[in-house]
């Protein structure tokens, strides 16, 4: 069997015509209300495919460090309090992708959240010749979460791990991104995943339909 990097050529020959499909990288986002487990899977996936991992957070304390014009641009936005534009973000995004070409491809966590998100994310994508590959949402009873967030809350003492709070955080979760889940559903990338069980069976479950791309 033939093994190749997401972004080798493969080249077919017919006679003397010579045919070439590109394989693009694998570009995942990761869904998940609080709770869900999602940060357990998105460690996993990152692993288990070479991603690169991709935190809005994380990327933007980078650039800040670093001293970049965007960076700079953002600090200017955060240091007043206000949410860094979404512009700006996705220029960022832009620049990790274009500097991190020929890798295996990127997961997505915590972005995007909204539907203008989801749309300006696969446009930059478009330009760059890439593509969301599977978007893999962590579905879990409202119950279940709740349980798991106050236990969480009696070991750590996180204030915020109370029942209202808790409710009014998977209220905001839905509202933001029940439209995102529909916009990727209607492009057949939307993959729910049952998390509930043990980390090993739903991590086994998101292999499974990622895998099914190479089938």
């Amino acid at each position: 069997m033939l093994t190749l990097k997401m972004d080798e050529k493969v080249y077919l020959c017919i006679g003397k015509i010579f045919f070439y499909k590109i394989i693009n990288m694998l570009n995942l986002i990761i869904f998940g209300a609080p709770g869900s487990g999602k940060g357990t899977q998105s460690a996993f996936l990152t692993e288990k495919y070479n991603l690169k991992h991709v935190s809005t957070g994380d990327i933007l304390r980078a650039e800040i460090s670093e001293g970049t014009e965007l960076g700079k641009l953002a600090e200017s936005y955060m240091s007043e309090g206000k949410l860094v534009p979404d512009e700006v973000v996705i220029g960022i995004l832009n620049e990790l992708i274009k500097k991190n070409k020929g890798g295996n491809g990127f997961i997505f966590d915590g972005f995007p959240r909204t539907l203008a998100q989801g749309e300006a994310l696969d446009e930059m994508l478009k330009k760059n010749d890439e593509e969301i590959s599977v978007v893999v949402s962590l579905e879990v009873d409202d119950n279940e979460l709740i349980d798991r967030l106050l236990k969480r809350g009696q070991i750590s003492g996180r204030s915020d791990d109370n029942r209202e709070t808790i409710e009014n955080r998977l209220k905001v979760y839905y509202d933001q991104t029940s439209p995102l889940k529909e916009f990727y559903r209607k492009q057949g990338k939307l993959n729910e995943i049952m998390g509930v069980g043990s980390i090993e069976s739903i991590s086994s479950s998101i292999q499974a339909g990622i895998d099914k791309l190479n089938d």
